[in-house]
């Protein structure tokens, strides 16, 4: 399994053969210039919830590469009014993909389209494909239902907001990685714009002290789980 940070909260998941993103905002974002977007592959988009900050590129990208949108009912009701194919999930809930399994689980946020119509409730997805298990958390505060995520499932990596304000911080997140018993961690949504940016050297130290790996890659980076 190999990840893409696209910047902010943007992700690639290329399992085997299979591409899929999560959360597409990368043409406004200026920290991700460099990233084109008719280039990306999808066969699938995840989306966590209906901000702009998390939804801005979908539309164009699924309409390009024809790839199905996995969100929550409301979402899909949305884009399948722009004939998108989407496939609804709501919490709690998990399907099995040609890629491997995805469960949709809680998120502590808000979610409406740009317009301020409502979004559904966020959430987060643990996909297990490829003998590799991780957690997408999307957008949230520190909620105790993480707890209930090692439960059922070991985690490889555990994909966290770091940027404080609107989601987790540092410390909530090292907390986060508790809960969900998995000590190492992909940070995003941090440093696109003021409200959360972050100091990445005391960020990684303060992992570091609860013996724990915090990655933070460069926009374009990947790592393999």
């Amino acid at each position: 399994m190999k990840i893409t940070f696209y910047g902010h909260a943007s992700l690639g998941i290329q399992i085997k053969d299979i591409h899929i993103l999560v959360d597409p905002f990368i043409t406004p974002n200026e920290k991700a210039a460099h990233i084109d977007i008719s280039k990306l592959k999808a066969d699938y988009i995840l989306v966590t919830h209906a901000h702009q900050d998390h939804i801005v590129d979908v539309e164009a990208i699924a309409k390009r590469t024809g790839a199905q949108v996995i969100s929550n009912f409301e979402i899909i009701n949305h884009y399948n009014t722009l004939g998108i194919n989407g496939h609804p999930m709501n919490h709690g809930g998990k399907w099995d993909f040609e890629f491997g399994t995805v469960k949709y689980v809680n998120a502590v946020h808000t979610s409406s389209f740009p317009d301020g119509s409502y979004g559904g409730q966020p959430g987060g997805f643990v996909i297990e494909g490829e003998q590799k298990n991780i957690y997408i958390a999307g957008d949230t505060a520190l909620t105790f239902d993480m707890k209930l995520i090692p439960l059922q499932t070991k985690l490889d990596l555990a994909i966290l907001p770091i940027g404080d304000n609107f989601t987790m911080g540092i410390d909530d997140a090292i907390l986060a990685s508790d809960f969900v018993a998995c000590d190492k961690v992909l940070g995003y949504h941090f440093d696109t714009f003021g409200y959360i940016e972050i100091d990445h050297e005391q960020a990684k130290r303060k992992f570091f002290e609860k013996n724990k790996d915090l990655i933070l890659l460069p926009i374009g980076g990947a790592l393999e789980v």
